[in-house]
C-alpha cells in the first residue's frame, strides 16, 4: 500500500538554505528525499506544521491544510490536550475546574499550609516580627504613654496578681512569651488594646482612662488579647493575608518582604469571628480563674460603643474597638 506523501522544505540545521523534499513514513521510519530518521527520534510540535529532526534540522510544510490531512492519513492525530483546547465546552469545563480548585485551595489549602508554617516558625522569628511591628506602629499610630510610672506599675501588679491566681487555680496555659506595653492611642486609635504576633500586647491610655473605675473589665480585655497570643492568631492572620510574601520567604529563606508588608496587612485585615470567639473563650477562662468579674465587659462594650462609634481615619483592623460587640459576645462574658 502506497504511503501518503507530501512536499516539505528541509533545513539541515547547518545552513539557512531550504531544500524541497518529498516526505513520507512507514511503521518505524520517516523518509525525506534520500534521507531517513527513526520515528522515535523526531518531534511533532503541537499545532505547528513542522517536524523537528535530530541534530537541529527540521521539515517545514507550507500548506497547513494539506499537512493536517497528510498527518491524519498517515495515522498521526492531535493529542488529547489539543482536542480539549479546540472544544469550547471542554475549555469552559477547564475554567470551572480551575476556579473551583483555586477556591478550594483558598478555603482549605491555604489555612492548612499556614498552620503548618506557624508550627514550623520558631518563636524567635515571631518575636522579631513583633518588634518590627511595634517599632512601625510607634512611628505611625502610637505615641508615648502619659501614664505615670506609678500608674503603670499599679496596672502591672494587678495583671500579675491575676496571672498568679489563675496559675494557682489551674487556669489556661499561658504563652511562653508576652509583655504589656502602655501607649497613647491618639485620635486614630483612641481607647483600644491589641496583641501583636510574638506576645506584645498594647493597651492605650485612653482605654485605661475610659475604664479607670472598671479594673476587672481592663483585666478581661488583657486576658482576651493574651488569648490571641496563645493561639498565635496574629501570625496566622498575617501569613494568610500575605500568602505571596510568605511563599517567597519560605523559598528564599528571607522574611524581609513579609516584614515590610506586615504593617499594612495588620491595618487592613481583621481577625476572623472564629479567632475572636477562641480569644473570648480563653480570656474569660483566664480572667475568671484570676478572680476577675468578666460580666463587667458589658460596661466596656457599652462605653466603647458610645466613645468609639468612629474609630478614626486609620484604625488597626485587629484592635478590639474595631470589632463592635454583638449580643452574643456580651452574653458570653456575662453568663455564669
Amino acid at each position: 500500500m502506497d504511503r501518503p506523501r507530501l512536499t516539505a522544505d528541509w533545513f539541515d540545521g547547518r545552513s539557512a538554505r531550504a531544500r524541497p523534499v518529498e516526505v513520507w513514513f512507514d511503521a518505524a521510519t520517516l523518509h525525506f528525499g534520500e534521507h531517513t530518521e527513526p520515528l522515535r527520534g523526531v518531534t511533532w510540535p503541537e499545532r505547528q506544521r513542522q517536524i523537528l529532526l535530530p541534530g537541529g534540522g527540521l521539515l517545514s510544510f507550507a500548506d497547513a491544510a494539506a499537512f493536517d490531512a497528510w498527518a491524519q492519513a498517515s495515522g498521526r492525530s492531535d493529542s488529547a490536550v489539543v482536542r480539549w483546547q479546540q472544544s469550547w465546552k471542554l475549555a469552559l469545563l477547564s475554567l470551572v475546574l480551575l476556579v473551583a480548585g483555586l477556591a478550594a485551595g483558598y478555603r482549605w489549602g491555604l489555612p492548612w499550609a499556614v498552620d503548618r508554617a506557624v508550627d514550623a516558625l520558631p518563636p524567635s522569628a515571631e518575636r522579631r516580627l513583633s518588634d518590627h511591628l511595634l517599632d512601625t506602629l510607634d512611628g505611625d499610630w502610637l505615641h508615648p504613654t502619659q501614664l505615670s510610672t506609678a500608674d503603670q506599675q499599679a496596672w502591672r501588679e494587678r495583671w500579675l496578681r491575676l496571672l498568679t491566681q489563675a496559675r494557682a487555680a489551674g487556669g489556661p496555659a499561658l504563652p511562653e512569651h508576652f509583655a504589656i506595653h502602655f501607649r497613647a492611642g491618639g485620635k486614630a486609635l483612641g481607647p483600644n488594646a491589641f496583641a501583636l504576633p510574638g506576645g506584645d500586647v498594647v493597651i492605650t491610655d485612653e482605654l485605661l482612662k475610659l475604664l479607670d473605675d472598671e479594673p476587672d473589665a481592663v483585666l478581661t480585655v488583657l486576658a482576651h488579647e493574651l488569648g490571641h497570643v496563645e493561639h498565635r492568631h496574629g501570625l496566622r492572620m498575617l501569613l494568610r493575608a500575605g500568602a505571596i510574601s510568605v511563599i517567597t520567604s519560605v523559598i528564599v529563606g528571607d522574611f524581609s518582604s513579609l516584614l515590610a508588608a506586615a504593617p499594612a496587612l495588620l491595618a487592613t485585615t481583621a481577625y476572623s469571628r472564629d479567632n475572636e470567639r477562641q480569644a473570648d473563650a480563653y480570656g474569660r477562662a483566664l480572667a475568671r480563674a484570676g478572680g476577675a468579674d468578666t460580666s463587667r465587659m458589658a460596661v466596656f462594650f457599652q462605653r466603647i460603643a458610645e466613645k468609639h462609634a468612629s474609630v478614626g481615619e486609620h484604625p488597626l483592623a485587629i484592635a478590639i474597638s474595631s470589632h463592635p460587640a454583638d449580643v452574643e459576645r456580651v452574653r458570653f462574658f456575662s453568663e455564669p
